[in-house]
């Protein structure tokens, strides 16, 4: 089961670092990745690591955004900066065991519950 946190209100141009934790499993070995979804909008990648270590972002918070391990915590975090207001929507993690990038939804077999994070002044 996994569990997304950090979401929050923030201003336009602001900062907020989400962070997906497991329970009864370990991250290490599974690609991770953060989806959002807006009233209204299909759920849309955003950004995704590998269990290597390689990452990819979609163009929409590509450098903007960082995702990373932090194998101590065994969480993923994703650091979104210069937030918009089109950055508004629940944010998801998801896990799937694989080695590399994995982009389809449909492929993930583990989701966290969501974090809702809203950029608006």
């Amino acid at each position: 089961q996994l569990q997304a946190s950090g979401g929050g209100l923030v201003q336009p141009g602001g900062s907020l670092r989400l962070s997906c934790a497991a329970s009864g499993f370990s991250l290490d070995y599974y690609a991770i990745g953060w989806f959002r979804q807006a009233p209204g909008k299909e759920r849309e990648g955003v950004s995704y690591i590998s269990s290597s270590g390689s990452t990819y972002y979609a163009d929409s918070v590509k450098g903007r955004s960082t995702i990373s391990r932090d194998k101590s915590k065994k969480t993923v975090s994703l650091q979104m900066n210069s937030l918009k207001p089109e950055d508004t929507a629940v944010y998801y993690c998801a896990a799937v065991g694989a080695v590399g990038i994995v982009y389809e939804v449909g492929q993930y077999d583990y989701w966290g519950q969501g974090t809702l994070v809203t950029v608006s002044s």
